[in-house]
């Protein structure tokens, strides 16, 4: 025999409809569209609240920097100290320099959001896959040399032994670049030494190269400025910087002041004119927006100083080389920070952000739609009573004529007919007034038929 009903199994049928009530009793709607309607609306809360927490910004992203001591990699430390202030973990990854940062980031199965390239690195297609948020630095080719003799063109240097920094960074890019402009990249007997920063700087005070290019991305500055005040080690002075800017867009001509690093020894006895690409902030096209705001104000905060080669404000800066300046970077240079993320702790401008983006755009879509389907359903309900009205009024209107027995049966049945049609109706207890005074019409003009059969023909 089958089991009646638990008391649970009962509380939760009459929950239920405790639920569905307002939708099948207030609106007019029939149980199987009142059961899609609450499922609709359960599904559109579960992905509102899915989308909530999806949109909320990560509490750790990832840079790719630079060598250790590099200028790459000092920036990232810098940048890891202001973000823990807004509740943000920074993981550092070191590098070889620029090319390996610029590999990571076109590598989607390598985890890395952001990193720090020197512009000229690549002109390639996958440009398109990352976004720029501005340019932070310059950074300056300083080539250092051993001799007795000044040099202030590159080819100068042509049947040397040069180390020009590891494969993969940015500074052994840059060189070759240099070198094949010079004709020493292939031929002239020119050696080229592929190591490390600081093993190249270590073999120039020993010896054992006649030169080495440095760059920030892979050299520290502590041992740039070993160099430059070591006084059998001389800087190259490029007399041709202005036309090596003009050949190659992405460069910047730099100047060296004289005695910048030493008033009193007067370090460098000269202007010393240099040239360099700038440093971007690469990050890939899903990197968050709001992530993007806090970045910035952290380059602003790390890069904004002025030192030997720029000016105070200079960087950050919209500076777009190989790759295009994201929207978000975009709107932060033209007006700085959102309002929210101005006037708000970062996480609680974050979520009241999400609020506005997710919540309140659906209400606003919601409210009018949830309002125009009970409407729809009355409008359906109150023309089943318009049509049992219109046939009642047209019963009534040929109660006017004679009314003969065959007139009275045939009224009668349609009479009939239209109390059978009205009690099969399905109706919501919102137009329980309206149904029992259509009853209560019908009960009416049954009375004036039995009236008018009792009168004499």
């Amino acid at each position: 025999m089958p089991q009646p009903p638990s008391e649970v199994e009962k509380s939760r049928k009459t929950g239920f409809a405790r639920l569905l009530a307002p939708f099948t009793d207030l609106f007019g709607l029939t149980r199987p569209v009142a059961v899609g309607t609450v499922a609709l609306i359960g599904l559109i809360l579960v992905f509102a609240v899915f989308w909530f927490f999806h949109l909320a910004p990560p509490k750790t992203i990832t840079i790719t920097s630079g060598t250790d001591g590099s200028s790459f990699q000092t920036f990232a430390e810098r940048y890891r100290t202001i973000l823990a202030r807004n509740g943000v973990n920074l993981k550092i990854l070191p590098s070889h320099g620029s090319l390996e940062n610029l590999q990571r980031l076109y590598d989607t199965s390598f985890h890395v959001d952001i990193g720090f390239v020197q512009g000229g690195v690549t002109n390639g297609p996958n440009s398109i896959k990352l976004v720029s948020l501005g340019s932070v630095s310059y950074e300056p080719l300083l080539v250092f040399y051993r001799g007795d003799r000044p040099v202030s063109l590159l080819s100068d240097l042509k049947g040397k032994r040069l180390a020009i920094g590891p494969v993969g960074s940015g500074t052994h890019t840059f060189a070759m670049t240099l070198l094949g402009l010079s004709g020493m990249a292939t031929n002239g007997g020119t050696t080229l030494v592929d190591v490390e920063a600081g093993e190249a700087g270590k073999a120039l005070l020993e010896g054992e190269v006649d030169g080495v290019f440095l760059m920030g991305d892979s050299a520290p500055p502590a041992l740039m400025k070993q160099l430059l005040l070591n006084p059998e080690i001389h800087i190259l002075d490029f007399s041709q910087a202005d036309a090596y800017t003009r050949r190659i867009s992405y460069l910047n001509k730099l100047v060296l002041p004289k005695g910048a690093l030493d008033f009193g020894k007067n370090i460098p006895p000269q202007d010393v004119h240099l040239f360099g690409p700038t440093v971007e902030i690469l990050a890939r096209k899903d990197f968050h927006p709001a992530l993007c705001d806090l970045l910035l104000e952290a380059a602003r905060e790390v890069h904004g100083g002025a030192s030997l080669l720029k000016r105070k404000g200079e960087f950050p800066a919209p500076l777009e080389n190989e790759f295009p300046i994201s929207s978000e970077a975009v709107r932060y240079y033209k007006s700085g920070k959102s309002f929210l993320y101005r006037s708000l702790p970062f996480w609680l401008a974050s979520l009241v952000n999400r609020v506005l983006v997710v919540f309140v755009p659906m209400f606003v879509v919601l409210i009018p739609a949830f309002k125009f389907i009970p409407s729809l359903f009355q409008w359906r309900i109150k023309l089943h009573f318009y049509r049992w009205y219109r046939a009642l009024l047209l019963l009534e209107h040929d109660l006017l004529g004679p009314l003969t027995p065959p007139k009275r049966a045939e009224l009668l049945a349609r009479l009939d007919e239209i109390e059978k049609g009205v009690s099969r109706m399905k109706v919501p207890a919102s137009f329980a007034d309206q149904f029992y005074g259509l009853r209560g019409s019908i009960d009416f003009v049954r009375e004036r038929l039995e009236e008018g059969s009792s009168k004499p023909q």
